[in-house]
């Protein structure tokens, strides 16, 4: 009785994109349920999810793609929150972004320079926080530390660290900043800087993946070794495509920096 009260439960919808909805029509729930499909409990679709997932597997070995899972975020919110992973990864991507526009450009400019990490005692500042960043010339940029004079010298190491090709002179409280020629040695210095920025940000979301498939195994005592499969390899999925855009990002930057 017990069983058949939860299988008549309605059906949510385990994903997002159906990929049972065929020609014949939606099939029939596994040998033993008492209800059909629609009215199927969530063990019945998970055990059909997880054949088909395995039987895509061995296929894949003779030339058919494999399948993707896409499961129901409202479904599996009670072991992890699928949405904000998701999030998770794109501010990964994002980041990554954001520091493509902020350091790597074959012009360097003054706005270059602003968000460049000065480490002081007092703690880690950007350096339009501590110096007035002005551009002199076409080949020179100035940054005055008379507001902070003793962070002057980290100021320079900063700039000098950054990756940008930079070569600072200190003079006083005055940091005179000339810009490097555009040379091809220095677009390739910079597009070697992009695959840095790029390979620290797979290893942040690696981070995410870890995080987040620790945290689906703590529950591997209350659901079904299926469904921490198929969630780990939703995570997986989910991490995989974060990184392809990532190297897309890469190419694109690295094919502007190049030219």
């Amino acid at each position: 009785m017990a069983v058949a009260l939860r299988c008549l439960r309605p059906l949510p919808s385990l994903l997002l994109r159906s990929s049972f909805a065929g020609a014949g029509g939606l099939p029939r729930a596994p040998g033993g349920c008492p209800a059909p499909l629609l009215e199927g409990c969530r063990q019945c679709v998970q055990q059909m999810l997880l054949s088909r997932q395995l039987a895509t597997k061995k296929a894949k070995g003779k030339g058919q793609s494999q399948a993707k899972v896409n499961i129901s975020a409202a479904l599996v919110e009670d072991i992890i929150n699928l949405e904000e992973t998701n999030e998770d990864m794109q501010a990964v991507i994002e980041a990554l972004k954001e520091d493509f526009s902020r350091n790597l450009s074959v012009r360097t400019s003054p706005g270059a320079l602003d968000h460049i990490t000065v480490v002081t005692k007092d703690g880690k500042f950007p350096l339009n926080q501590l110096g007035q960043i002005s551009q002199k010339s076409p080949q020179l940029m100035i940054v005055n530390m008379t507001s902070f004079p003793e962070s002057t010298a980290a100021a320079a190491k900063a700039i000098r660290e950054s990756g940008m090709n930079l070569n600072p002179e200190v003079d006083g409280t005055v940091i005179r900043v000339p810009v490097p020629k555009v040379t091809r040695e220095h677009r390739e210095s910079l597009a070697k800087l992009a695959k840095q920025f790029t390979n620290k940000s797979k290893e942040a979301l690696r981070k995410v993946r870890s995080k987040s498939i620790t945290q689906v195994k703590k529950s591997k005592n209350k659901v079904s070794e299926d469904t921490i499969w198929l969630l780990e390899k939703q995570i997986q999925q989910m991490a995989d495509e974060a990184a392809t855009e990532m190297d897309k990002l890469l190419a694109a930057k690295t094919k502007e920096l190049l030219g």
